[in-house]
């Protein structure tokens, strides 16, 4: 996907045939007798797993520690995940820590994504089951530990915080019953609680276990690893993607005190250092000639203008490019007479901007390679990393860190900065660290985007001021183009989001189509990946055919959603509305905006309260109803709504990555403008009681900010806003 890779196998990344039989022949070594892709990813790993399974480690004092699976990079799962197995373990909260898995694939898979991966906001919930199941069979070992001791019925046995006990006044702690458990075959099948007996889970107790940590900077990020002997790795990257070094002159760069090396590696020149300051000023010092035959040479105004050229059904679409449906009923041709409502949106570019930018250690030399950094995806890192020091991939070690964000940034099919480490380090050799540094330079400039994207809807009106005609076209680049198990018709997460929207669901006849043309800017999902741009297009437009049918933006979405039959929509609507006070008027100067959307299986409903100053909006407070299942951790899912909708807000007001002649023009965040802390509004988060499994609450409260503050200022004046961002520069 990152066509600033070079050689062409570098560039392609980890493919299907790899993860299927990469992981057999590596280096000449052939695995025989693997029975699936993960126990040939998982060739090599250690699993080492203890009495209590793989999830749950339990001291001679009785402390608790669960072993999760995913990364924590700001998003919190840690506290959930760890909730979810103290309380089906009845464990003492205080006394339980959490502790990061290591790269195993066989033992800490995605259970959705079938490979060791944080993302698509699943951690809590493809581990719901899994974990309660891991913390209930270990209770069930000390149950039948005690009461085999005691010589008592298991039935008779309790266990609260920690401590076992029977009606005789028998007690012991987990710790005095360690040795007996383990001893105890795990059932198979052990009896979950019901959820109405909770008693951690659900509460404000459950808040996270990593504030002191980081709040007193004891907490290991990648830039904080200093190992002996280190070096630190900086990268010269062509300034136009597809570019290739044609040659480079090291000469004045080794002339910099600290510098110890330059190389050459497939995605550029290398810097190696004693340290940080000395790698950054010898790249500034390195002479590089560019090969820019086949670069990417796009501006990104052509490029939009193109984009709505073919949507609207004109120009000529590139070779080996059509159009694919995602939703069709009915013959549009053919939709009764009616007033006609056309708008078209564009959507830029938009950078990830983490807070940490990209960096990894890595160890290559005597048969062995260790990578330490917040590895997003082990099994991808692993794979990719085997492939260039001919190991098996299991067999790569991962130390996971803390990670300053991601928001999808860390997850791409060809590990891009991982490798790039890789590359050095096996150059160096005999096992000697390297720390590569990404500045937020090359993270802006030489990292992956959120795709340019256009929409074009024509919506033809009924009688009664609802739509009977729906035509929707998006043109936007694939995001799984590349990937390991590519889409075999239309990639999904271009138009989730759109489609199965309740409106359409509503609508009698609806043609949908989406058009994924290619271009050599690299891009990646980014933090709620489809519904980025869904959202938008489905509830700005909307809120204006209320508008024109003259009705309530509220009441016009509950009847829709009424035929729809979509009754979590109408839930969370319905609270926001009440908790926003929607029947009411809006402070004087204000107004409101409304907006609700569906994404990795949670309902958000958002009203923001918007005014404009000096002809820009200002967003002071947003009303956030959330139907995400069981609600694990109160606290922490008010916490993603509010990092989520900051997060959105900030990109919708002035988030946007431009080219000219292939190259980005934004730098830093001097030309990549973020919401500043006194432009962020009050956020207050009801969440709708729910028996539902767990869903996601880290990414579905960023796409619906956008609209609802668009809907706000469409109430506020009567303009629509057809492009973003919403501030123009």
């Amino acid at each position: 996907m990152n066509k600033r890779i070079a050689p062409e196998a570098a560039r392609k990344g980890a493919t299907r045939r790899d993860l299927v039989i990469g992981a057999t022949v590596v280096g000449g070594a052939l695995a025989v007798g693997a029975c699936s892709p993960l126990d040939l990813l998982g060739i090599g790993a250690k699993s080492d797993v203890g009495a209590f399974g793989p999830f749950i480690k339990i001291a001679p004092d009785g402390a608790v520690t669960v072993i999760s699976k995913h990364i924590e990079f700001g998003q919190g799962n840690h506290a959930g995940l760890a909730a979810i197995v103290a309380e089906e373990l009845d464990a003492d909260w205080a006394k339980v820590a959490v502790e990061q898995a290591p790269a195993n694939v066989k033992l800490y898979a995605n259970t959705t994504a079938g490979i060791q991966l944080t993302g698509g906001s699943t951690a809590i919930a493809n581990s719901w089951n899994q974990l309660r199941q891991a913390g209930a069979a270990a209770r069930a070992m000390f149950v039948q530990a005690a009461a085999t001791k005691w010589g008592v019925p298991a039935g008779e046995i309790t266990v609260k915080d920690g401590v076992v006990g029977h009606a005789t006044g028998k007690s012991a702690g987990f710790g005095e019953l360690i040795a007996d458990a383990a001893k105890v075959e795990p059932p198979k099948d052990p009896k979950l609680k019901d959820p109405k007996t909770f008693t951690l889970i659900g509460t404000d107790r459950v808040r996270r276990k990593d504030s002191r940590a980081k709040s007193t900077g004891q907490a290991t990020f990648t830039q904080d690893v200093h190992k002996p002997n280190m070096l630190t790795a900086m990268v010269a990257h062509a300034p136009k993607f597809g570019a290739t070094v044609a040659s480079f002159d090291a000469t004045e760069a080794k002339k910099v005190q600290g510098v110890v090396d330059v190389i050459q590696i497939p995605t550029g020149v290398a810097v190696l250092a004693e340290n940080t300051y000395a790698a950054k000023k010898g790249r500034e010092a390195l002479k590089v000639e560019w090969d820019e035959a086949k670069a990417e040479r796009l501006s990104t105004d052509k490029l939009a203008t193109t984009y709505a050229e073919w949507a609207a059904g004109k120009g000529t679409l590139p070779e080996k490019t059509a159009w694919q449906g995602f939703d069709s009923k009915g013959d549009f041709a053919k939709a009764p007479q009616g007033e006609v409502f056309e708008t078209t949106y564009d959507f830029p570019y938009l950078a990830h901007a983490s807070m940490e930018p990209m960096n990894c250690v890595a160890e290559v030399g005597a048969g062995k390679a260790k990578l330490t950094f917040g590895s997003q995806a082990p099994t991808l890192d692993q794979l990719n990393t085997a492939k260039i020091v001919g190991m098996l991939p299991g067999a790569v070690e991962i130390e996971t860190l803390f990670a300053g964000g991601s928001f999808g940034r860390r997850a791409n099919f060809q590990s891009d900065y991982v490798t790039e480490c890789v590359h050095i380090a096996k150059k160096v050799g005999k096992g000697r660290p390297v720390k590569l540094v990404w500045t937020r330079e090359d993270d802006m400039q030489a990292g992956y985007f959120r795709p340019l994207t256009h929409h074009n809807i024509r919506v033809v009106i009924g009688q009664d001021g609802f739509p009977v005609a729906w035509k929707h076209r998006i043109v936007t680049q694939s995001l799984m183009k590349g990937s390991p198990m590519p889409a075999k018709g239309l990639d999904e997460t271009t138009v989730e989001g759109a489609k199965g929207s309740p409106y359409l669901k509503a609508t009698p006849i609806v043609d949908a189509q989406a058009l994924l043309p290619d271009n050599g800017v690299p891009v990646l999902w980014w933090r709620s990946v489809g519904a980025t741009h869904t959202a938008f297009a489905m509830e700005h437009t909307i809120d204006q055919l209320a508008r024109k049918a003259g009705k309530d933006p509220v009441e016009y979405r509950l009847a829709l959603y009424e035929k729809a039959g979509a009754t979590r929509h109408i839930g969370a609507l319905k609270l926001a509305a009440e908790k926003a006070g929607w029947a009411t008027p809006a402070p004087a100067g204000w107004s409101r905006g409304v907006a609700v959307h569906e994404s990795f299986g949670s309902v958000v409903a958002q009203i923001a309260e918007v005014q404009l100053v000096d002809g820009q909006p200002k967003v002071g407070r947003v009303v956030t109803a959330v139907d995400c299942g069981v609600a694990i951790a109160p606290d922490q899912i008010a916490s993603q709504m509010e990092g989520g909708i900051c997060y959105g807000l900030s990109a919708a007001l002035f988030g946007k990555v431009t080219l000219k002649d292939g190259v980005v023009e934004q730098t830093n965040f001097d030309t990549y403008r973020v919401l500043r802390n006194s432009e962020a509004p009050t956020v207050e988060t009801y969440i709708v009681p729910s028996g539902n499994a767990p869903s996601g609450v880290g990414e579905p409260g960023t796409p619906v900010i956008a609209p609802a503050v668009a809907n706000a200022i469409l109430a506020l004046n009567g303009q629509a806003t057809t492009s973003l961002p919403m501030v123009k520069a």
